[in-house]
């Protein structure tokens, strides 16, 4: 078990709305303050949807958002076993409220819709989802959980999957933690191309793939070598895939129990896997959990 939260620090801090992809953040919340032994803090964001309102409305307005709080940190002290549960009400915008309280946050967890191709092109033209914008901009790691409704509990929950670009202690560190406090399997995966210059050099297919596949894997093994020796308890598989970095993530997430990548693009041996952190948290249906450095 993990020691409990520095003084000063909040825990975990979910962001919860009344709204059943919200009940599914929070239950992972949950799971997260028990496995870490710390406390958890319900935050819930409200403000007048145009502009001023008269007092009136605003005392109506402030006792809904004071219910939804509510009912939000009362699930988690009915739900939850031995961990504190903090309370946050906020007037503004849920995205810059979750985001100042990763300042102080071990981790923060936000609940995400899942919008279909179209709706998720017309976020981006606007503002984007506040699970994306939290997970760009937050100063803690975030999990961003799909879906709606109670999160099921597997029987036999699928592994850690975590996408290594290079530079990646602070990513796989986060991975680790995860798999061990869950005590599930880690696989480290990453993707790799065949490079463009070597068609022109008139190299045949069959040795292309040999070599740059050969290179992935000792890549993959040096990048969780101190890891793998600090958690001897989980198992490591590592694979390398032939693709694009979204494809081979995306690929690989189904029956994962959370994939876990990088917030910001990292330059190494490995390449780069900030780039996709955006679009990965809409294309996968698993938990994702981006990691900042």
């Amino acid at each position: 078990m993990e020691p409990s939260s520095p003084a000063g620090r909040r825990g975990i801090v979910v962001g919860y709305d009344g709204s059943d992809f919200a009940m599914q953040a929070l239950d992972w919340a949950m799971d997260e303050a028990e496995y870490r032994d710390t406390p958890i803090t319900v935050s819930h964001a409200w403000r007048t949807p145009y502009g001023e309102a008269d007092e009136e409305a605003r005392k109506s307005l402030h006792h809904a958002a004071e219910h939804v709080l509510w009912h939000g940190a009362e699930c988690a002290r009915q739900c939850t076993s031995g961990v504190t549960v903090r309370e946050d009400l906020f007037e503004g915008s849920p995205c810059d409220r979750l985001v100042a309280l990763s300042e102080t946050a071990e981790l923060v967890v936000v609940g995400s819709r899942g919008l279909s191709s179209a709706a998720r092109r017309a976020m981006r033209r606007v503002a984007g989802s506040v699970a994306g914008h939290v997970a760009t901009h937050a100063l803690c790691p975030v999990i961003v959980v799909r879906g709606a409704g109670a999160l099921p509990h597997r029987r036999h929950p699928g592994p850690i999957v975590v996408g290594v670009g290079g530079g990646d202690d602070h990513v796989l560190d986060f991975a680790y933690r995860e798999a061990a406090l869950r005590a599930l399997s880690l696989i480290a995966v990453h993707a790799w191309h065949y490079p463009s210059a070597a068609w022109g050099a008139g190299m045949a297919p069959m040795v292309m793939s040999e070599v740059p596949g050969r290179d992935a894997v000792e890549a993959l093994e040096s990048a969780v070598a101190s890891w793998r020796a600090r958690y001897p308890d989980v198992h490591t598989l590592l694979q390398p895939v032939e693709g694009a970095v979204l494809d081979v993530l995306t690929g690989a997430s189904p029956g994962a129990t959370m994939l876990v990548v990088g917030a910001t693009r990292s330059r190494g041996v490995l390449g780069r896997l900030g780039s996709v952190t955006r679009p990965l948290i809409d294309a996968v249906t698993c938990p994702v959990a981006v990691v900042h450095a």
